[in-house]
């Protein structure tokens, strides 16, 4: 039995003509929402804290497949009425999966805030996974699933984290594999909601004209039967361990060669985050970035080349990409090579350094306009630091970033003898 009717409140914040505020429910369950005054649209999504990596090997690709199950029907909508609910009032509904979270959310106009979180409760708390639908969607995944692999350009990354954490489950395709998705019955995905979403493992984001207590009355209405009964499992523990650099070739019917290299980096509360954020951006972000300017620009040895990180809770991914002609992968990869060297070596002219953060502050600041951008960034922090960073906080770190940390974090992470390399060649 519930002791209050009224839920915890966080003291409000105030950042970027926006209004930040927290509460937390007598379950456990959070709403965060950022209030933005000049706008009638708002985005409203429903976080889990579990993703591919929370799962076995034997079931590799249930979150996602979840994901997809939940739309297909529920005690009180049917498939089609599902795909009508939002669409008919000139909404979106969608959801995502990623290494460790699931995301269903949706974006309305305010006044239909009510009908979305009516929608995104009905999904979560009352999908039927019905056999019929189970085994048609198994169909649609696996057609996913092999379409990605007639896509080296996106496939290449799973080879690479599957390189860098081979025996952990952050090496597992978020879509899982065919041979586990012919196997999922309904039992292992009530199972798997059963055991993951429960309230201290939910949070519900909102961002755009959203008024904050009443999307906190909507939440315990829709979702005041879920009790606290037990926590998800936790990640402790489950770290993962260096393992030894991986080189691998894969061929394809394709016309042109595929390169991806790198190793792990950092996780998201690590505190060189920002410098490695300004540092990836000088190097591959842009048509003004090192990699760029060098192997395009100068050697016309790639027509798509860039670096990205990937920052988790506990470790994260540096990688760099690169598509060129069969005959031109090793000196590609040389000039990657020289390019991450020179990082090392030579401080960042300053000229150089403020245009780059010029160029995150513009980018962040464009971000802003989406209401969706804003409610990922809100429900990812919470879930990650269990705060809100507000964009000024943000920009002032960026701006402290200077010429030596980008040389120190370029010395700790490059280091090319640990990095694992995947080339998928032209057969």
């Amino acid at each position: 039995m519930q002791k209050s009717s009224q839920a915890v409140h966080i003291h409000p914040v105030r950042q970027e003509n926006s209004r930040y505020r927290k509460s937390i429910l007598e379950n456990g369950l959070r709403v965060v929402t950022e209030t933005i005054p000049h706008v009638r649209s708002a985005s409203l999504g429903i976080w889990a804290n579990v993703g591919s990596r929370d799962e076995p090997r034997e079931q590799n690709g249930i979150s996602h497949f979840l994901e997809h199950m939940v739309f297909k029907g529920t005690k009180n909508r049917n498939v089609r009425e599902i795909a009508q609910s939002l669409e008919s009032l000139g909404g979106y509904l969608n959801a995502f999966t990623t290494k460790e979270q699931t995301c269903f959310y949706a974006r309305v106009l305010d006044e239909h805030v009510p009908e979305a979180m009516d929608v995104l409760a009905d999904i979560l708390l009352n999908a039927t996974f019905k056999k019929e639908e189970v085994e048609r969607e198994k169909l649609v995944v696996i057609e996913e699933l092999k379409n990605a692999e007639d896509d080296p350009e996106d496939i290449i990354h799973d080879y690479f984290e599957k390189s860098i954490f081979p025996k952990h489950s952050l090496g597992y395709p978020i879509i899982g594999t065919e041979q586990n998705l012919r196997r999922f019955q309904r039992e292992d995905l009530r199972t798997h909601i059963t055991s993951h979403y429960t309230p201290s493992q939910l949070v519900v984001a909102a961002a755009g004209s959203i008024d904050h207590d009443s999307l906190v009355a909507l939440t315990r209405k829709y979702f005041r039967s879920l009790r606290l009964n037990g926590s998800a499992p936790k990640r402790t523990g489950t770290h993962p361990k260096p393992e030894k650099p991986q080189y691998e070739e894969l061929s394809r019917p394709i016309n042109q060669a595929h390169v991806c290299l790198g190793a792990v980096g950092y996780g998201i509360r690590h505190p060189d985050r920002y410098p490695l954020l300004v540092l990836n951006a000088l190097l591959g972000e842009g048509m003004s970035s090192r990699l760029y300017q060098t192997i395009r620009e100068r050697h016309g040895l790639a027509y798509s080349v860039y670096s990205y990180v990937t920052m988790l809770s506990d470790t994260g991914v540096f990688a760099t990409y690169l598509g060129t002609d069969r005959k031109n992968i090793e000196n590609a990869i040389d000039l990657v090579h020289r390019e991450l060297d020179r990082m090392k070596r030579k401080p960042v002219p300053k000229t150089e350094l403020g245009r780059t953060k010029s160029q995150i502050k513009g980018t962040l600041m464009l971000g802003l306009e989406n209401m969706s951008g804003r409610m990922i960034r809100l429900g990812s922090s919470e879930i990650y630091l269990e705060s809100y960073i507000s964009l000024d906080t943000i920009l002032e770190r960026v701006n402290a970033v200077t010429q030596e940390d980008i040389q120190r974090v370029a010395a700790d992470l490059f280091d090319v003898s640990r990095f694992s390399t995947i080339v998928i060649r032209p057969s």
